[in-house]
């Protein structure tokens, strides 16, 4: 990747920008359309939000303000645990719209797959919210559709029951927390991989490690973590209110990490996980 409007390609030919803005933990109103607007005004064409982040609205804002054409920016929205189910969904997907103040979304994802109960139970809960998110997909209201935080055995029950298959599984990603099984099992079905987190909640910037490798291409141990998600071929979703760091982020696409150095953070063991396991969350 060259720059920040380059794209992957989801295998129903649609093109996703490189790099996501999230909006996790960022409040409504003023605080998140203002950051909305600074990253869509800094060149990035990405933006995710989630229903249960409860920031929809100011994040639709945001992108009204910025002034940038609908048609130019990637936007994705999730959908919460408490409106699984065929009719919750459908429901919950135009209460996503309604807030956001748009006709269609560019990705829809089920935010967590239902872990709880028997595999019978939560399989079966699955099976049914994707069978809405097919519906929703046909229907033309989303251009695309996944999962996020869906683990290898969560994938695959869905996978025998799909008429189609998730284009997109955003997962926890970033050095000391690879989840290899899971990329493995997206990377054989052509499911693109996105990385929440990418900077461990903060956590990579002071790690050793990280900033020995980064000050070799004169960048922060941030960039170099985004740089690092997407030489894995990974989307990394970069979070930030602070208008600095939201240009910081984008500062990704003027150096190469060397082989070498992919392998030492590849290696890396495990450090800054979240704790958020799909099968031991308590929401």
């Amino acid at each position: 990747m060259t720059g920040i409007t380059d794209t992957f390609v989801l295998t129903n030919g649609v093109k996703i920008p490189c790099l996501g803005f999230g909006t996790w933990q960022t409040p409504d109103g003023a605080v998140a359309a203002e950051s909305v607007k600074t990253a869509l005004e800094a060149g990035y064409r990405h933006i995710d939000t989630a229903a249960v982040y409860g920031n929809e609205a100011g994040v639709g804002e945001g992108i009204r303000l910025s002034g940038t054409a609908r048609e130019e920016i990637f936007v994705t929205s999730k959908l919460w645990n408490a409106d699984r189910g065929y009719d919750k969904t459908l429901a919950a997907f135009e209460a996503s719209l309604t807030r956001l103040g748009l006709d269609y979304l560019d990705l829809y994802l089920i935010h967590w797959p239902a872990a709880k109960g028997t595999p019978a139970e939560w399989q079966k809960t699955n099976a049914e919210t994707w069978r809405a998110f097919e519906y929703i997909y046909q229907s033309g209201r989303a251009r695309a559709i996944g999962v996020s935080n869906f683990l290898t055995h969560h994938l695959e029950p869905l996978l025998s029951t799909a008429k189609v298959t998730p284009m997109v599984d955003q997962i926890e990603y970033h050095p000391g927390y690879r989840q290899e099984e899971t990329v493995t099992t997206c990377g054989a079905n052509g499911i693109l991989v996105e990385a929440w987190s990418p900077l461990g909640t903060g956590k990579m910037l002071v790690n050793e490690t990280l900033i020995t490798i980064s000050a070799k291409y004169g960048k922060s141990a941030a960039q170099l973590c985004i740089r690092w998600c997407l030489q894995n071929n990974t989307l990394p979703l970069v979070k930030s209110v602070t208008p600095s760091r939201i240009l910081e982020n984008a500062q990704v696409f003027d150096f190469v990490i060397a082989q070498e150095d992919m392998e030492t953070v590849n290696a890396m063991p495990y450090f800054a996980g979240s704790g958020f396991h799909p099968d031991r969350v308590n929401f």
